[in-house]
């Protein structure tokens, strides 16, 4: 008998346990760098104290910046009311309804995805928790200086990347964009592992059931036969 091969409860739990680590280090680390970065930047000296000032360096493009790697890496204040490099702003119902839908089918395929498919799940996990990341921005988080004009809130983006020598600044991300990207590239160019890894134990022990009657000249349609069938009924 073939069909749908379902995961176990500890299974899904581990998936979902995973999801949330994901979804507590982005929404974690944002509530952790954002106030830290606006505790020194003139914008919001009137909310913290002067002494948590100084000292964010601007750059030649006007960017207050704390370095992490050099110049390479900082760490840099920007609210996306957009989806990827700030497209979709004009339309903002229509891009959180999108990541609404997005998550309840990627939680489906989550649930859905069978045993053996290691790869697949790893992809899922980073593209829905960066999307519920992403979403927990937009349905919750108020900035101190953000756009009345908004339905929703922004997404706070901190990590910048900047590659000297292009002179060029990569559009500032998160943790949630990184996961995304990620699960993304797994999902395209990873390991194409199949659900028929997870069918395969259950059908080595048919397997094997099969071979030892065989080997004991049953065959497991003519099991009935081999015992003499059914006792006869005696005839009227």
């Amino acid at each position: 008998m073939t069909g749908e091969v379902r995961v176990s409860r500890q299974t899904l739990f581990l998936r979902f346990f995973w999801l949330f680590v994901l979804v507590g280090a982005d929404i974690g680390s944002k509530a952790a760098v954002m106030p830290w970065l606006e505790a020194r930047m003139p914008n919001f000296e009137s909310v913290y104290e002067p002494e948590a000032r100084p000292a964010l360096v601007r750059c030649p493009h006007g960017h207050l910046r704390h370095s992490v790697v050099g110049e390479s890496v900082t760490l840099m204040h920007n609210l996306n009311y957009g989806a990827a490099f700030g497209f979709l702003q004009s339309i903002p119902w229509v891009l959180v309804l999108g990541r609404a839908l997005a998550a309840g089918v990627l939680v489906a395929l989550l649930i859905r995805a069978g045993p053996g498919r290691a790869w697949h799940v790893l992809a899922l996990i980073l593209v829905l928790g960066g999307c519920l990341g992403n979403l927990w921005d937009n349905l919750t988080y108020v900035p101190l200086a953000g756009r009345e004009d908004m339905p929703f809130g922004p997404v706070r983006d901190f990590i910048d990347v900047y590659f000297s020598y292009w002179d060029w600044h990569f559009p500032t991300f998160n943790v949630a964009d990184s996961a995304i990207s990620v699960g993304a590239l797994v999902l395209i160019f990873g390991p194409h592992d199949s659900e028929s890894g997870g069918r395969e134990d259950d059908a080595r022990g048919r397997s094997g059931d099969e071979a030892t009657e065989e080997s004991n000249g049953v065959s497991a349609p003519d099991a009935g036969a081999a015992g003499g069938g059914l006792p006869e009924q005696p005839s009227d």
